[in-house]
């Protein structure tokens, strides 16, 4: 299974890469890297030593390596050292075992990768050889399910064309196939192996990358030179699919590959619980040595006093004899310093970083395994397993919104062209209406090429179509012509294949209105317009991507060659030719789309023009030159693209609609209750993304102002952002509307929640919830808001406001505001997304959480967390990840309660031992007792407790923000902890040593004290983790009875005549003592009954939303036992049926202005188309006083809660109750928002 393998030698970084194809002497002069795959970390010889190497490069082990070395030296130490022993290589060995387990999968699949077999070109015949042994150069031949070896550039396949068919789920987890296609001057070797042995040719690419989009290179054989591109490799990973065979030449092996250079070390997140946890250690360190300290300064002032008086029965050491009394007791004082840092050293808790990756292994399974955030057998998954707890502290959420927020599948809404606007539904009026179930459809029956799921209101453009209308024609010659959609059949049905949703959806329209895209082939696209079939002879496509935003085709019919063109708006009318016509169209149109983007649409611009072909054939040989150029290709391609899509004519634009997903505005509406502030990044225009804010509950009618910062220059922004600044401080400052937005359509669900907006804000604004304000910025704006003199001007207004919305914004730009919080809010932000220009967000933020979408799987892999659906974010955070904190925090506080408790008894007990570092305890219980006695209570409860349960969690999302100022464990807490340890062992100490003081002069007397002291211990810590517990399951029960059980059985076994052990037999001493259990139940009660009673007062007097959430569910549980109880005798009563209001569900729509993938352009143009606890709400939001039920009258659900002269104003502020149109409490009057330019 291990493998040795000799290193390669070192190569020098590569500029380039040279191949020659079948020279396998000129290819190793080079050192290319072989195809030998190696993900494993150690082998028999290295795992020993590098394993402890890497584990004691964490401090707590390497500082209890330090330890034990201490120990060893038997002048400083009183402990045996199998007390640090036993920890340490428990802990040690539990670790090792899990990293060999996952280095010994990691070699099974290195073997089981490494050991495919391949067809290779060798001496004139194709060979089977083991992946590892292929080399830069060689030729493979690859069947139909095969994977690809490595990087290859592809020479000829079974399809026609040189087409092929490959799956990239191992590179960038999508499903659907991906067409690759030959040159077709490769492509004429097919499968003529002599051809191939006789090949002789040179390519020159990139050098090895991790961009799995782009590839550049050529290659040179017959005196000619042809550009590759991505379209003409095959990565490694990829799985060969519908094709019979295919040929390819390896351009990178091994670790050069793609795949390989996408597979670097994942940046290691830490939660802000690990930061604290790290500084508490350090604090704890210094305590440590702060009493060793102490120690030595009180050995001294002993020994110079009283300790030298003893020299007789007690003599110093050998070495010391020798020495005057002075240095003696010096180095006596100071050899004690070690003496107590190895007795004390108890107090860094060695098994604590085991017992947190437990926790949060465990708390990892409950996502997994969650019912209820499942979608379509898509279940919610935990992709990392450390950044639990930080779940339930975020602040900040950035949202992508295609995809995410909506569901990314397209429908055709509505158009416009040459200035008539189509598919708007009307009334017999004439009126403009919501569509309903039983508007009329436009009827498609006489095309047999339609879809029957295409949705049309508007049955004039079907008819002005069906005229032979010029403008009509025109714009649906456009839509089947201009795209990189692929056409295929399945059960006899046409089906398009198109790499983005949008595109698809325009396709398919045309077709519905009669215009079918048939066939294409790399030189012409054939159509169906009306009973006409029609060829055009393409010429060119110019491809769309993020920087032009646009895509062009170029055609040839009947001599005239003819440019259709698409894109964003705004890009094509910078484009347009300056005519009267186009001018008075461009206001025309720009009105619709307007229009179109208020409603939520997904809006484009269509051109066209005629070119004249002498234009033509100067721009096609600078074209080609761009084409093969090595360096800085795609740039060099789309400024000479730029140059032929110039002095356009308008045809019309066109509007796709993009549903919200179900339960999108509850979760936002719910997650803004719990005071986490919501920015959505989007490519929208400013119109479509206000109307989105209202859809999806982000901007709601309560907000007193919507502020838009939409300057193009630096000093428009900064004097923006100034004056919106300037009225979130003094709202009583009048705004101005803008009359270019003030008429953006509002929600009318009459929706409304109140938060607290001050949380984690900067600036000194102070506005009631209903006072919000929300702040939309244009792209173009933020990327001067992004600039450092302004980017913390920006951040102020933005915290200021309840939301953000940042329309028009490019993945970079998406990273930068995440980023740009995370530097000066020191806020835990978490991005959600689902498509590749979500990935770079999701790296950035704290927890990166990935939607199983229609564009891929990019964002999952990515991703810390991946769900089905937006809405299960409110269940991730306000159960699960308020859970996960809650025990987290609850299981530390303990932890060190415990440890401080066990430790410093040996600090009281050093006062009585005359400071010689004697230990109080049992070795042996030294070692076991994290270990073993109290290590599973606190399990259970750190993976089982709960103060409320799931349903209540949701319903009262104002429970999630303790979170946000690390409430329930910070420095204050810990110090808590750290002092209710103290006093526990003071208590525990001189309780037992007063009630035990008599028997110290017993032969026993020592050895009965600790074993009493021990069992004391044991059974008060556990006592008050029973305390601590707050749900109550089985392992609970069974762990903290367990445990002083297993503890009684250890202790009276070890102790027992089986052994040799100084402690022999002090067990039944002190057990068959009455004295003992007194003094066991008197220690108990005395530390138990103060922490009770301060609870109790506690929540009497000051309680907790918490708290009070509890007492409901209690009530709640009795109120469904007493119904369960009676519900025998209701059988035979039918009560009068209430009807339910039915509550119409309001059509809301979701927009994008432009979002379109890189399509088929360069394969299509080169092949043919495709075939077929308390704490845990310090929120004070009750009143302080509780009391009773008052009057009998009132519902036992009423009862469990206080009575106040306000308590609809009180439920208001902590419950949201998730339905469209109703909350709990009043329901305040609906306003008018006012929307700010600035």
């Amino acid at each position: 299974m291990f493998q040795f393998r000799k290193k390669s030698s070192a190569v020098p970084k590569e500029s380039e890469r040279r191949i020659y194809v079948n020279q396998h002497d000129k290819n190793a002069e080079f050192h290319y890297a072989d195809n030998y795959i190696k993900t494993s970390k150690y082998n028999i010889v290295t795992f020993l030593p590098k394993n402890l190497f890497e584990q004691f490069q964490r401090l707590a082990n390497f500082y209890f390596l330090i330890l034990l070395i201490l120990q060893v030296i038997p002048q400083i130490s009183s402990l045996t050292p199998i007390t640090t022993v036993v920890p340490l290589v428990a802990v040690l060995t539990l670790t090792a075992l899990k990293d060999a387990m996952d280095d010994i999968q990691r070699h099974r699949n290195d073997n089981l990768v490494n050991g495919r077999i391949s067809y290779v070109l060798r001496d004139g015949d194709f060979r089977e050889e083991r992946w590892d042994k292929v080399v830069v150069g060689d030729i493979i031949r690859m069947e139909n399910d095969q994977f690809v070896a490595a990087d290859l550039f592809l020479l000829s396949s079974s399809e026609p064309h040189g087409l092929c068919y490959v799956e990239t789920a191992e590179l960038d987890g999508e499903t659907n196939l991906k067409s690759r296609q030959a040159l077709p001057e490769t492509g004429e070797l097919n499968d003529d192996k002599d051809a191939m042995s006789r090949l002789r040719a040179e390519v020159v690419c990139e050098p090895p990358n991790n961009n799995l989009s782009r590839f550049e290179g050529k290659i040179t054989f017959d005196g000619s030179t042809y550009p590759l591109t991505n379209n003409q490799v095959l990565l490694r990973g990829c799985v060969l699919r519908n094709t019979a065979w295919c040929y390819g030449v390896v351009l990178f092996a091994g670790k050069d590959t793609k795949l390989m250079q996408n597979s670097g070390k994942t940046k290691f997140k830490q939660t802000s619980m690990d930061h604290l946890l790290n500084y508490i250690i350090i604090g704890i360190v210094i305590f440590l040595l702060s009493m060793c300290t102490i120690c030595t300064v009180a050995c001294g002032i002993w020994e110079s006093q009283i300790g030298i008086k003893f020299q007789v029965i007690q003599p110093w050491e050998q070495f010391l004899q020798q020495k005057s009394a002075g240095s003696a007791i010096t180095i006596i004082a100071v050899l004690v310093f070690f003496s107590y840092a190895i007795v004390l050293n108890t107090v860094v808790p060695i098994s604590l970083y085991v017992s947190v990756e437990i926790i949060r292994f465990t708390h990892s399974f409950w996502i997994n395994w969650d019912q209820d955030m499942v979608y379509k057998d898509i279940h919610a998954k935990a992709r990392t397993t450390t950044l639990n707890e930080e779940l339930g502290q975020i602040e900040y959420i950035f949202s992508d919104k295609t995809g995410t927020l909506t569901q990314n599948i397209m429908t055709f809404n509505k158009c416009s062209i040459s200035g008539r606007r189509y598919g708007d539904c009307t009334d017999e009026k004439g009126e403009i209406v919501e569509p309903g179930e039983e508007a009329p459809l436009c009827d498609f029956s006489e095309n047999p090429y339609a879809d029957n799921g295409f949705r049309f209101f508007d049955s004039k453009l079907l008819k002005d179509v069906q005229k032979g209308d010029k403008d009509c024609d025109m714009f649906f010659r456009i839509l089947s012509l201009c795209h990189t959609v692929m056409p295929d059949e399945k059960n006899g049905r046409l089906v398009y294949q198109a790499q983005s949703p949008d595109e698809g959806a325009l396709v398919n329209a045309a077709r519905n209105f009669g215009y079918v895209f048939l066939y294409r082939t790399p030189n012409l696209i054939r159509v169906k317009i009306g009973e006409e079939e029609v060829e055009y002879e393409l010429l060119h496509i110019l491809d769309f991507n993020n920087v032009r935003k646009r895509m062009s085709v170029i055609l040839r019919k009947e001599g005239k060659i003819i440019l259709y063109c698409k894109g964003a708006d705004s890009i094509i009318m910078e484009r347009l030719a300056k005519t009267p016509k186009n001018d008075e169209l461009k206001n025309v149109v720009n009105e619709h789309l307007q229009a179109f983007a208020c409603e939520g649409l997904r809006t484009l611009c269509l051109a066209w023009k005629e070119i004249d072909p002498s234009q033509y054939g100067a721009w096609q040989k600078k074209y080609h030159e761009a084409t093969v150029a090595m360096e800085n290709r795609e740039e060099t391609v789309d400024a000479v693209s730029e140059e032929i899509e110039k002095d356009l004519i308008l045809a019309g634009a066109t509007a796709i609609e993009d549903k919200l997903q179900e339960g999108v505005p509850d979760a936002i509406a719910s997650l803004a209750q719990a005071d986490i502030k919501i920015w959505v990044l989007t490519g929208d225009k400013l119109e479509t993304a206000i109307n989105i804010g209202y859809s999806c509950r982000l901007l709601t009618d309560e907000m007193r102002e919507v502020f838009i910062i939409d300057a193009d220059d630096a000093l428009g922004v900064k004097d923006q952002l100034e004056k919106a600044r300037q009225k979130l401080q003094n709202p009583d400052s009048s705004p101005l509307l803008s009359p270019a937005v003030e008429d953006v359509p509002r929600s009318k669900s009459g929706m409304s929640f109140h938060t607290d907006i001050e949380n984690g804000q900067l600036g000194n604004g102070n506005m009631e919830a209903d006072g919000a304000c929300a702040l939309v910025i244009q792209g173009k704006s933020l990327v001067h808001a992004l600039e450092k003199e302004l980017e913390e001007s920006f951040l102020e207004v933005a915290s200021l406001c309840k939301a953000v919305i940042c329309c028009r914004v490019t993945p970079l730009q998406k990273a930068l505001v995440v980023e740009l919080v995370k530097k000066y809010k020191k806020a835990i932000t978490l991005a959600i997304g689902d498509g590749a220009n979500d990935v770079s967000m999701i790296k950035v933020a704290h927890i990166g959480v990935g939607i199983s979408g229609q564009e891929g799987m990019q964002a999952v892999l990515a991703s810390d967390f991946s769900i089905g659906q937006f809405r299960f974010l409110k269940r991730l955070l306000l159960v699960h990840g308020r859970w996960s904190y809650y025990r987290m925090s609850k299981f530390l506080r303990y932890f060190f309660y415990k440890n401080f408790a066990f430790t410093l008894c040996h600090m009281w007990y050093a006062f009585y031992c005359g400071f010689t570092a004697q230990t109080v305890y049992d070795p042996w219980f030294i070692s076991f007792y994290n270990l073993f006695y109290t290590s599973l209570p606190i399990l259970a409860l750190g993976v089982f407790d709960q103060d409320v349960n799931d349903r209540n969690s949701i319903e009262f999302p104002k429970l999630y923000t303790p979170g946000h100022q690390n409430l329930l464990f910070n420095k204050a807490k810990f110090l808590r902890s750290m002092c209710h340890g103290i006093v526990t062992s003071v208590a525990l100490f001189f309780i037992a040593y007063g009630a035990f003081h008599y028997s110290v002069d017993d032969l026993q007397g020592n050895q009965a004290f600790g074993t009493a002291l021990a069992t004391i211990l044991i059974v008060t810590v556990t006592v008050q983790v029973a305390l601590d517990t707050a749900y109550w399951t089985f392992f609970n029960f069974l762990t903290i009875i367990g445990s002083v059980v297993f503890y009684f059985a250890l202790t009276l076994f070890m102790y027992s005549n089986l052994f040799t052990s100084s402690y022999l037999g002090s067990e039944r001493k002190v057990y068959s003592n009455p004295a003992f259990w007194f003094t066991l139940v008197l220690t108990v009660v005395i530390l138990m009954v103060p922490v009770v009673a301060a609870r109790f007062f506690l929540v009497d007097t000051r309680p907790t939303l918490s708290d009070r959430v509890r007492l409901r569910q209690k009530n709640d549980s009795r109120i469904k036992r007493s119904q369960t109880s009676q519900l025998a005798a209701r059988s035979s009563y039918s009560a009068p049926g209430t009807r339910r209001r039915k509550r119409g569900r309001q059509s809301v729509r979701s927009s994008y202005a432009f979002s379109h993938e890189k399509g088929f352009g360069d394969l299509i143009t080169t092949g043919t188309n495709m075939p077929g606890g308390k704490e845990s709400g310090s929120v004070r939001l009750w009143p302080k006083k509780a009391r009773r039920r008052a009057e009998n009258g009132k519902s036992p659900l009423e009862s469990a809660f206080v009575a106040e002269e306000t308590p609809v104003k009180e439920m208001e502020e902590v419950k949201f109750s998730g339905i469209a149109d109703q909350v709990d409490g009043a329901q305040p009057l609906s306003r008018p928002v006012q929307i700010t330019s600035l």
